[in-house]
């Protein structure tokens, strides 16, 4: 039988909970228990670890995807007006400067997936520490293992859904203590909105490179390169959401750290421990 509350995990408490919602689960492992802490509340070599440096490291290559992406519109914009000129067949033979600019502009494509690639490793670190203070914090609500922080953005199809609902048990896990000793409530929209660009952006490239395939005449590169500058332009937008996500997420865990360690949901008055 399903757990009466979540409606995800098997009952095993005679009220029909499951060991995340009646507060029976297992403890925590000796690895990760809060031991000694330094200042702000951070353990000294025990979990929960500050994921302060590596939000910046993300956050700083979070611009430089930006800046990549804004150069690569305007080189691309480029190359499109070229093909544009050839499709229009004007006598000043802008077919020679096709390959100019077509090697100009898949140049800075490389740099923009190597910069993109860089900022994947480190954003994946990051999210699997913000993970793994987050079972610290409350494990009641974490519906996925750490393990799915990195792992769930490999898996086909599920990295659609998988990573957003880590985020959303670390989104919720991380939130303050309140003054009563309960979970204060933290909007979801910023992450909600961040995980749906997130999405779009990886349609818009499978739409771009889908286009950019079957492009054959000077008419139909010109017109994948405009959708190329689009994507691009939604990555940007993709991008900013992903540095306030980033920041915010950060700080919510850096004001959890602060407070005493002890789950912010209380367990179920007469679950069977």
């Amino acid at each position: 039988m399903l757990c009466t509350r979540c409606r995800i995990r098997t009952a095993v408490t005679d009220d029909g909970l499951c060991t995340f919602c009646s507060g029976t689960r297992p403890p925590l492992p000796e690895d990760m228990k809060p031991r000694a802490t330094g200042p702000g509340g951070w353990g000294v070599g025990d979990w929960p670890r500050s994921p302060v440096g590596l939000s910046w490291a993300v956050t700083a290559l979070l611009g430089t995807v930006i800046a990549t992406d804004l150069v690569a519109i305007v080189s691309g914009l480029h190359l499109r007006g070229v093909w544009k000129d050839l499709a229009a067949d004007f006598t000043a033979g802008p077919g020679s400067r096709v390959p100019s600019a077509d090697h100009l502009h898949d140049t800075l494509t490389d740099v923009q997936s190597t910069a993109f690639l860089v900022t994947g490793i480190l954003f994946i670190l990051w999210f699997h520490r913000t993970r793994r203070n987050a079972e610290v914090f409350d494990p009641s609500v974490q519906k996925m293992g750490p393990g799915w922080a990195v792992g769930g953005w490999f898996v086909p199809v599920a990295n659609l859904w998988f990573p957003y609902r880590v985020a959303d048990g670390i989104w919720t896990g991380s939130a303050p203590i309140g003054p009563e000793g309960g979970r204060t409530a933290v909007p979801r929209a910023l992450l909600n909105f961040w995980w749906a660009l997130w999405i779009a952006t990886l349609l818009s490239d499978q739409l771009t490179a889908r286009a950019q395939d079957t492009s054959m005449e000077p008419e139909q590169q010109a017109h994948a390169l405009a959708l190329v500058a689009a994507a691009d332009a939604l990555e940007i937008v993709a991008a900013v959401l992903a540095i306030l996500f980033v920041r915010a997420l950060t700080r919510m865990q850096v004001q959890r750290a602060a407070q005493s360690l002890v789950p912010a949901t209380p367990p179920v008055p007469g679950a069977h421990r």
